[in-house]
């Protein structure tokens, strides 16, 4: 499995994210009361399209989906409007502080803890932020979920979609710049089309990458 870069020719013109968890509801059929059963898997999945563009600008797009071989290899993908974070953090080296990231890939855990952060702030990552866990073929791309405080030594709780997956390294980086993670195609084929103005359409579907 190849990580493949991303064609810097054009960006997107849309990306649909979705996030999707592992939630069944049954219902009784004579009383209509219902049953949540909740289990570990929650994941990002993508629909990406670029700008309408001819063909110099579409081609490395093109070889791009070729050269990911269906699902076989990945790519890097996150949010081009999330790449900076609302909050007020600025220049701060977050760190995993690993206490209470243990038993991940059983317990679903969806609070890390970090430090390195500006001591008794609040507000340095917001709502609807995006941190990177790991990098290249181990990235991982999160939402935070609430404000994130720092306490008077400078460390702090983070609460994340998804949740972990594996245990945090102590003193691993955690990344809030240009966030992402690892994605590959959702199917084998690769679609695009060409009109008669000369003009590409170019999208496809990613799903994230789980080990």
């Amino acid at each position: 499995m190849a990580l493949i870069n991303t064609p810097t020719s054009i960006g997107f013109a849309e990306i649909e994210l979705t996030a999707r968890n592992a939630v069944a509801i049954s219902q009784s059929p004579f009383t209509f009361s219902t049953q949540t059963h909740v289990y570990p898997g929650q994941m990002w999945q993508a629909n990406i399209s670029i700008p309408p563009v001819q063909r110099d600008l579409a081609e490395p797009w093109v070889a791009f989906l070729l050269a990911l071989n269906g699902p076989a290899n990945t790519f890097l993908l996150g949010d081009p409007l999330g790449a900076t974070p609302r909050g007020s953090i600025d220049g701060d080296t977050v760190l995993a502080n690993n206490a209470g990231a243990t038993d991940a890939n059983t317990n679903g855990v969806s609070t890390i803890y970090v430090d390195g952060l500006t001591t008794s702030q609040t507000g340095l990552l917001v709502a609807g932020d995006y941190i990177q866990l790991g990098t290249a073929s181990s990235a991982t791309l999160h939402k935070v979920l609430s404000s994130v405080d720092s306490d008077g030594s400078g460390e702090a709780t983070i609460d994340i979609w998804p949740h972990l997956r594996r245990d945090l390294v102590d003193d691993e980086a955690v990344t809030y710049i240009n966030a992402k993670g690892l994605f590959r195609l959702s199917g084998p084929q690769q679609n695009w089309s060409i009109n008669s103005s000369n003009v590409y359409g170019i999208s496809f579907g990613a799903m994230e990458v789980i080990g």
